[in-house]
């Protein structure tokens, strides 16, 4: 008789349950957060040890397999924040991990350095990284998230930390920054998208957190930037539109990013218009940028996977440029996309439905003669077969950062902290809808 190994064992998917299957990678994802009990150490810089709070963004670094070349233990201010929203959200027996991630914020603020620098080595200190400016407004939202289940001296040092990104950003939200995929600069519909909620969500917090008078300008200025980045068929990513070797560069997966993390609605129906666009990119067999994965997995009523842009070639193993592959997050962030607007036509009886977004619900048999309650459903059940690719795809609920677009398997960095909390979050919008 064989060993039995657990490796061997896969999910029986279509009949496995997502909220129950996200209970699982909630633990799988705290797995990378630094404690005084559970700490790290840098595999690269010898002698730097994490701090309590200290988020990694995968545990993998080259020498870690033999097929990676990439380092990411490190804290990324977004990616930190994204996690840091979905402890606040999640089971945690105590508040301590978040009275740690704040004063693990704090720490990073003060290290010195740019102070919109996009990743800190793990003991809190300026890593030599690009600077963003979306990092302070997510790193606010994560900390109104928590404020309510911090203790008094903690909560201080929160209303410090958000009242020094607040006088960083009000500098900064008309200027241009490195985008979330730290690769091109201008100005970033995304970073303008989570600086919008950010000070949508200051003007209306009920925590006592000052709100400064300044904000009355920066929202409308930021509502109308947004604006500006429509090309009458699709929201850009960046301004001026990228010209070197990564365009066209759009459609990109970080405008629908900017609907679960930022400001923009689901009901948004340029928004859908883009999304539409992004799926038929990486679903469509017509398409140049079609994922083989996909059509198998069609087959098996999973998918799709989607990637980050038409022509990506950062394939996540090496800088060889060498291919371009699905994501968990872009997939579970469309996903989620399709939950809210699930609830949402739920909650009103109307479904957003004009020119621009006729594309958008074709692609899921949505029509003028489909009733609310029946586009509702078919939202939720298109997402559900997203997530459940994800799953099929995962190595057992551990999940990479990206998917080989033909053969499925995980590549890339392993227990990339994102990909669960993009994963936790969108089942969490399935709940409510």
């Amino acid at each position: 008789m064989s060993t039995l190994q657990y490796s061997l064992a896969r999910p029986a998917v279509t009949q496995s349950d997502l909220t129950t299957m996200a209970q699982y990678m909630f633990w799988l994802m705290f797995r990378n957060v630094a404690s005084d009990g559970f700490v790290f150490e840098d595999p690269v810089n010898a002698g730097v040890l994490s701090r309590p709070g200290c988020v990694l963004a995968s545990p993998s670094w080259e020498n870690s397999a033999t097929q990676v070349s990439q380092d990411y233990v490190y804290n990324w201010t977004r990616d930190a924040a994204i996690v840091a929203m979905e402890l606040a959200a999640g089971p945690l027996p105590t508040s301590q991990p978040l009275i740690d991630y704040v004063q693990f914020a704090q720490t990073c603020q003060d290290s010195g350095g740019d102070f919109d620098r996009a990743a800190f080595l793990i003991n809190g200190t300026p890593r030599d990284w690009t600077d963003q400016t979306d990092g302070p407004a997510l790193q606010t939202l994560a900390i109104l998230q928590m404020f309510a289940r911090l203790d008094p001296p903690t909560q201080s040092v929160a209303s410090a930390v958000i009242a020094a990104n607040l006088n960083f950003l009000q500098g900064a939200y008309q200027g241009q920054t490195y985008n979330l995929w730290e690769e091109e600069y201008g100005a970033s519909f995304f970073a303008r998208s989570v600086q919008l909620q950010c000070f949508q969500a200051i003007t209306a917090n009920t925590l006592q957190i000052p709100v400064p008078g300044w904000l009355s300008t920066a929202i409308p200025w930021l509502q109308n930037a947004l604006e500006g980045h429509w090309n009458g068929q699709y929201y850009q990513s960046m301004l001026p539109v990228p010209a070197d070797y990564r365009a066209p560069y759009d459609p990109n997966i970080d405008i629908v990013m900017a609907a679960i993390y930022g400001a923009v609605a689901v009901t948004d129906t340029k928004l859908l218009a883009t999304a539409a666009l992004l799926r038929s990119q990486w679903a469509d067999p017509a398409s140049t940028y079609f994922y083989p994965i996909n059509g198998a997995d069609q087959q098996c009523s999973l998918g799709p996977m989607l990637g980050r842009y038409p022509g990506d070639v950062y394939d996540g193993d090496t800088d060889a440029q060498v291919g371009d592959h699905p994501w968990a997050v872009s997939t579970a962030n469309l996903a989620e996309v399709y939950y809210r607007l699930a609830a949402q036509i739920a909650t009103t009886g109307t479904v957003p439905l004009d020119d621009l977004s006729a594309g958008f619900f074709g692609q899921l048999g949505i029509g003028s003669s489909t009733t609310p309650a029946a586009a509702s459903a078919a939202l939720q059940g298109a997402a559900d077969q997203m997530l459940q690719a994800l799953v099929f795809h995962s190595d057992n609920l551990e999940l990479s950062e990206q998917f080989d677009a033909t053969s499925g398997y995980e590549k890339s960095v392993g227990n990339l902290s994102w990909s669960y909390a993009s994963f936790l979050s969108a089942v969490r919008a399935r709940t409510a809808s």
